[in-house]
């Protein structure tokens, strides 16, 4: 039988499109801070040594959103000018509106909320890692965490703060992972550290710790492949708010609706019913119901129920996705409102989902991570 081969990638806290996503959810947060019914659509681009923030808040918050912005990238460790691109220094230039009244009067009903848009949002789990995510961008995850923690400790002071990784495995007949055949780790660095010197860290301190068995003799490891990574982050290259959807999700693998998380209160369903589609696709496996599953919502502006709940499962213990989805629909709110007061979205939680995933970090505090209706589900399907 032919092999099969599943490759994820994940980015540090410090790469360009992070940042944007990490200083739209800050915003988010300081406006749920102080009004939990704010209305909050934030995006962020950052060039060279400049941050432009734009969109639409309606809010009764008062949110000083350069600070918010300077906080967020002295957190991350933009705070060298020598980087190009720094917290004190940088240029940031806001343009921030009301939300269009067209649009609002279908969210704010008089006992029931509406979606802020149409769309169809996905959610996936599997059986793969302990985590019930897809090897491959879990590993890659935490290959991307311990590239920060090997920084943020100084255990390899030399790191900056941009990064990528990226994972590769083949998988056996059933479609699990079976075999590492190739990582990639790109660290932004110092000018004046050594390659063997780079390489021997990295291996020692970031490769070995987190891949563990998995590493092979002929496993295939390239690491700064061009050979130097001085210029990084947004200096380097500009970034967007919304723009590392698989890296926010599930690294390619299982579909995706297509709209970005970062910097969207919970009336918008591109995050709130991904998240709710995670949640029950993880309860699902979570309950033995199935190896694979996912889960797709559909809504439409305006509307309070989904259009549409599509369950695509494999190895599920002998129901169709008919009877699943109808109990499925018995055990999970699926109403905006519903679904908002289940996750607990009102709260000021986002800034901390923005890099590494927004899936599969059980111990973040994430509801949509806690399967804990595997017995209602189990029961409503018999």
């Amino acid at each position: 039988m032919k092999s099969t081969y599943t490759s994820s990638e994940s980015v540090t806290e410090g790469h360009p499109d992070k940042v944007c996503d990490q200083i739209s959810d800050a915003v988010l947060d300081a406006y749920l801070d102080q009004d939990p019914e704010a209305r909050v659509a934030v995006e962020v681009m950052a060039s060279g040594n400049s941050l432009h923030i734009a969109g639409e808040v309606t809010s009764t918050a008062r949110v000083d959103v350069v600070a918010v912005a300077r906080k967020v990238l002295r957190r991350i460790g933009y705070t060298d000018p020598a980087l190009g691109f720094d917290a004190e220094g940088c240029f940031v230039l806001t343009d921030l509106h009301e939300q269009s009244p067209d649009i609002a009067q279908g969210v704010s009903r008089d006992n029931e909320l509406g979606a802020g848009d149409q769309g169809i949002f996905y959610g996936y789990a599997c059986d793969e890692t302990e985590t019930l995510m897809p090897a491959a961008i879990h590993y890659a995850h935490r290959l991307t965490e311990a590239l920060t923690a090997a920084r943020r400790s100084g255990r390899l002071d030399w790191l900056r703060p941009d990064g990528k990784a990226q994972v590769t495995f083949r998988n056996d007949a059933s479609g699990r992972p079976a075999e590492l055949t190739s990582l990639v780790l790109a660290a932004q660095h110092a000018p004046d550290i050594g390659r063997e010197e780079m390489l021997r860290g990295l291996i020692e301190e970031v490769i070995a710790p987190v891949m563990g068995g998995w590493l092979r003799r002929d496993t295939r490891v390239l690491i700064n492949p061009t050979g130097r990574f001085v210029l990084g982050g947004p200096a380097a290259d500009t970034g967007l708010t919304g723009r590392k959807l698989m890296v926010d999700t599930y690294g390619g693998i299982g579909r995706h609706g297509g709209g970005a998380f970062s910097g969207k209160d919970a009336t918008k369903l591109d995050r709130t019913a991904a998240y709710m589609a995670r949640l029950i696709a993880k309860t699902v496996v979570a309950a033995g119901l199935a190896s694979r599953c996912e889960i797709s919502l559909a809504f439409a502006i305006g509307q309070s129920q989904p259009e549409m709940i599509g369950v695509t499962a494999e190895d599920e213990c002998g129901l169709d996705s008919d009877a699943l989805a109808r109990a499925i629909r018995s055990v999970f709110p699926l109403s905006v409102s519903g679904m908002i007061d289940a996750l607990a979205l009102r709260r000021p939680i986002f800034e901390k989902t923005a890099a590494y995933g927004h899936f599969g970090r059980e111990m973040e505090g994430f509801v949509w991570e806690r399967a804990d209706r595997t017995d209602a589900l189990s029961k409503a399907c018999q």
